[in-house]
């Protein structure tokens, strides 16, 4: 299994199960009926693609690309995983037994993938967890997670869960901080502290930056910073979604997913926003051609469709991603190859 075969798995699922406030989703109806958002906005992801397991990537014997598929987990919810800089491990997010039962959200695992699996629970089993990633040393995961709460807010427990029946509107959780966990002695560091959405953290092939998602400016853009995020770096300015960075294997690249909304949509945008909500539709990738030099932005696709999870060849001539641009009203994703 190469770190991208799993990668449709973890971005179907993360359109899936991200969860908005039930405070916020509230506010989101009664906007709605009296005009906050424009009279004729609907959710534009169809609510059909709710629980949508890709076939094809499961039976292997239809695959032309892929070869020797295998399956690493049997049970729980999984996604998002990760490899370790040695290349043995991944770090994912599971709602699992025995946890699942009283706390039934998202929480942060390790596991081998030859041999036993030996998966382990790493996070603390309180808030919400999401995007891990191994650091360079193999002794710490960063990931992100509600647990310090808000005032007023219990972090200890799972976020409330909005009705999926208004479209795939993803939570811009403002507890979500960004954590350090050693693995062996379990000691968590808190490394961000600002009120606002801090997630979707990965770290650089030159094992000296990271690259996050953040709203602490107003809008949801891409910053890169020192592995203890102690010196932040803003990289995007333009209106609109930027998330899920990866950088290319030289260190020199950044390629994400974003949205770039006009007019009417661009209000819907910054509406949802507002509600701490954003809306993953029409997701376009870019390339950052040199991350010292912000204007490089290249946009690779303008397809329509919702394009998730790039991430550069071994040899960064090119980018592989999951798209449903042959299915663009629906939730049948696969992989797909630029060169």
């Amino acid at each position: 299994l190469g770190p991208l075969d799993r990668v449709a798995f973890s971005f179907v699922r993360a359109i899936m199960v991200r969860q908005a406030t039930l405070l916020a989703l509230l506010v989101l109806l009664a906007a709605s009926v009296s005009g906050f958002l424009r009279p004729n906005f609907r959710p534009r992801y169809p609510a059909k693609a709710k629980g949508f397991i890709p076939k094809q990537i499961l039976n292997a014997g239809n695959e032309t690309y892929l070869s020797n598929i295998r399956a690493l987990t049997t049970e729980g919810t999984n996604a998002e995983a990760y490899w370790s800089f040695d290349g043995t491990r991944l770090s994912f997010q599971s709602i699992r037994e025995p946890l699942a039962d009283t706390h039934p959200c998202d929480q942060i695992y390790t596991m081998y993938v030859n041999g036993n699996p030996d998966i382990q629970l790493v996070s603390t089993g309180k808030g919400r967890d999401t995007c891990a990633y191994f650091t360079p040393d193999g002794e710490h995961v960063i990931y992100s997670s509600t647990q310090a709460g808000m005032p007023g807010q219990d972090g200890k427990h799972c976020p409330a869960t909005p009705d999926m029946n208004y479209g795939y509107l993803w939570p811009l959780y403002k507890s979500m901080d960004i954590y350090s966990v050693h693995l062996k002695t379990g000691t968590l560091k808190q490394l961000t502290n600002s009120v606002g959405y801090d997630a979707e953290t990965t770290i650089s092939p030159n094992k000296t930056q990271l690259v996050f998602t953040s709203d602490r400016d107003g809008d949801l853009e891409l910053y890169i910073a020192d592995l203890e995020i102690k010196t932040v770096r803003r990289m995007t300015y333009t209106p609109g979604y930027d998330g899920g960075a990866y950088f290319s294997n030289n260190g020199n690249m950044l390629v994400w997913r974003g949205n770039r909304p006009q007019g009417s949509d661009l209000t819907d945008y910054l509406n949802l926003l507002e509600l701490g909500l954003v809306e993953p539709t029409d997701m376009q990738l870019f390339v950052m051609t040199d991350i010292n030099n912000p204007n490089s932005v290249v946009q690779v696709t303008n397809n329509g469709a919702v394009n998730f999870a790039p991430f550069f060849l071994p040899n960064d001539d090119g980018i592989i991603f999951s798209s449903n641009v042959h299915d663009p009203t629906g939730g049948d994703f696969q992989l797909y190859m630029i060169k």
